[in-house]
């Protein structure tokens, strides 16, 4: 894993590159947003590819749990995929709902991502 800290604006955005997965628990949310935090950085880009399927089932109660450690951190979070093949109404609505706040983004692109936390 690479967490690359781009500049924008006089904001600074990291984005984790990756193959594999890197949110495979609870565990690796919570340092993942620890070490985004300690780096200075108020911004994160994820790709969906890199988040196990099952933060994606609200019933296992993961996205909520990440979510809040990223809040906790004060970090705003940009999932960046291809979120078609979620067809749950649970998960649509979370995902809309999260957008609405501003603070989570659920996004097609990059460019989309930027566009969202640079607001």
């Amino acid at each position: 894993m690479e967490i690359k800290i781009h500049s924008f604006n006089d904001l600074q955005i990291a984005e984790i590159l990756a193959e594999g997965i890197v949110i495979a628990t609870i565990e690796d949310g919570t340092d993942l947003a620890g070490t985004v935090y300690y780096q200075g950085v108020d911004n994160l880009l994820v790709y969906e590819k890199n988040i196990t399927p099952a933060f994606f089932d609200l019933t296992t109660g993961m996205a909520g749990e990440i979510l809040q450690k990223f809040s906790n951190f004060r970090l705003r979070l940009a999932i960046i995929g291809d979120f078609s093949t979620y067809s749950g109404k649970s998960i649509r609505d979370f995902m809309v709902e999260s957008n609405r706040t501003g603070h989570i983004h659920f996004v097609a692109s990059k460019a989309e991502a930027i566009e969202k936390l640079s607001a």
